[in-house]
This record gives structure tokens, C-alpha cells and sequence, in this order.
């Protein structure tokens, strides 16, 4: 006979102490990740195969996020562009958040929704990709990026949170951290940017260090 499942008391958030409170928020964030890399491990396996294989044939990757996701794309640009083992070939990751004139110039002139979507259709090339990061999936300028991205026959790839917002209508892969906690999803998308970096090279015959 299975024994009853124990239920546990709700936390008292003000008579916590901080080491508790440390260790719950740890606790949570590694709940989190353990639930999204099992939905999604072998989805994320399959597209690091796919980006390893446009990387192989001189595609280019174009990351872009707002805000703290701007930083998650940053990540992601610097780990491929600069590789921190020694042997692991480094790979074009541009970034279309750091040209702060181009970026104000398009705001200013025609509308901040525009960002990214006008500096794709001028950079970009049938095989190359395109990356966003987004806590909601809602941001206008991601979603008018990834639509361009389809148009233009480039593979599109897409990290959210909460319900995913519009990135599962329009990208190839989407991946969505089951929270509605800004900083549960951003720590999510932090080890995703090291998994895909790492996976991307061990698919292209690099050995397993990491």
C-alpha cells in the first residue's frame, strides 16, 4: 500500500530567515530547470544539430532580447563567439542590441518595434538564424523579428517563459520556462545559453569536457 502523500505547510515568508530564504529560492530555481530540460531535452538536442549544421555551412546566428533578456542574448554571443575552452572553434553570433545609433535612429525615426526587424532584413542571408529571448514572448519587436526571420528562410529559435506568448505561432523552436517568475525563467534561460553553446560543439565532433 502506497503511504499518503505528505502535504506541506505553506511557507510564512515573514518569520522565514535568510538562509531558509536562500535555499528556497535555490530550491525553486532547480525545480524549474529539471522540469523545463526534461520537457524539452530532446527538442533542444535536435535543434543544437540543426544550428551545428547551418554553423558547418557559414550560416550566422542573430541574437536580440530586451532588458535582462538582452543580456541572456549577450550570453549566448559572447560563450560562440569566444569560446572559454581551449580547441572549440568559435562561430559568428552578431548581436543586434549593442549598435545603440542604429537602434535610436530606427526608434526615433520610425517606431522602437522596428529594432531589430530592419537591421535583419539588412544583414541577413537564407541559412543564417535568428535567436530571441523573452520572459513573456510578447514583445512586439521580437515577434516582428522572428515573422521576418520565416519570410527570409531563416531558422528561428525562441526562449519564453510564462505561457510563451506568440513565439509557439511563430517559431521553429520554442522553448518555455513553465513560470510565471521573472527571475525563475531568466536563471532557466542563464543554463540554456551553456547547454546549446556546449551541445552546438559536440555535435559538430567536439569532445564532451564540460
Amino acid at each position: 500500500m502506497n503511504p499518503k502523500r505528505q502535504t506541506t505547510a505553506p511557507v510564512d515568508k515573514m518569520t522565514e530567515s535568510f538562509r531558509d530564504k536562500v535555499m528556497r529560492k535555490c530550491g525553486e530555481s532547480v525545480e524549474m530547470k529539471e522540469k523545463f530540460f526534461t520537457s524539452y531535452a530532446e527538442s533542444i538536442e535536435i535543434m543544437s544539430r540543426t544550428m551545428a549544421d547551418r554553423f558547418r555551412r557559414g550560416g550566422r546566428l542573430f541574437v536580440m532580447g530586451n532588458g535582462g533578456s538582452l543580456c541572456d542574448a549577450l550570453h549566448m554571443c559572447v560563450e560562440f563567439n569566444h569560446p572559454i575552452i581551449e580547441k572549440r572553434p568559435a562561430f559568428p553570433v552578431i548581436p543586434l542590441m549593442t549598435d545603440i545609433a542604429t537602434m535610436t535612429a530606427i526608434g526615433n525615426d520610425i517606431d522602437f518595434t522596428r529594432v531589430f526587424v530592419n537591421q535583419l532584413r539588412l544583414l541577413s542571408l537564407p541559412g543564417d538564424m535568428a535567436m530571441v529571448f523573452s520572459t513573456s514572448g510578447k514583445s512586439p519587436n521580437l515577434i516582428y523579428a522572428l515573422q521576418t526571420a520565416r519570410e527570409r528562410q531563416i531558422l528561428t529559435v525562441a526562449f519564453a517563459g510564462k505561457d510563451g506568448g506568440r513565439f509557439p505561432e511563430i517559431a521553429d523552436y520554442c522553448f518555455i520556462v513553465p513560470s510565471y517568475s521573472i527571475h525563475r525563467i531568466q536563471e532557466v534561460h542563464a543554463t540554456v545559453v551553456h547547454v546549446v553553446w556546449d551541445l552546438v560543439h559536440i555535435a559538430m565532433g567536439a569532445e564532451d569536457v564540460t
